[in-house]
């Protein structure tokens, strides 16, 4: 599973707002099920940033997002990403897709 998460920064934040990403990055990287991740900054707009993972799986990142330490030290930051969806499939040949389908009530 692949989560990008994107954020606007006003230039007089950029400072404190990289050393809280990479904290964020640094907890997240903590947790069981992790597989990598980076931060990165557009070259065309400097104002966009972003934090990519990847993950064993969607159970283990939502596990991720329930924990303390990355309450603690992750969730300040990730409050002040840009309204998206965040999370993707990874599609490599053969992947059984996850399928959009109205769900049963009862």
């Amino acid at each position: 599973m692949l989560v990008v998460t994107r954020f606007r920064v006003p230039v007089e934040d950029v400072a404190s707002f990289r050393d809280d990403l990479m904290t964020a990055h640094e907890a997240l990287a903590a947790c069981r099920g992790y597989l990598d991740g980076t931060v990165g900054r557009n070259v065309d707009e400097p104002d966009l940033w972003v934090l990519t993972t990847r993950w064993e799986n969607v159970g283990a990142y939502r596990r991720a997002l329930s924990s303390y330490d990355v309450k603690m030290r992750a969730v300040p930051v990730l409050y002040r990403a840009v309204d998206e969806p965040s999370a993707y499939e990874v599609v490599d040949p053969g992947t059984d897709l996850n399928v959009a389908s109205a769900r049963s009530l009862g």
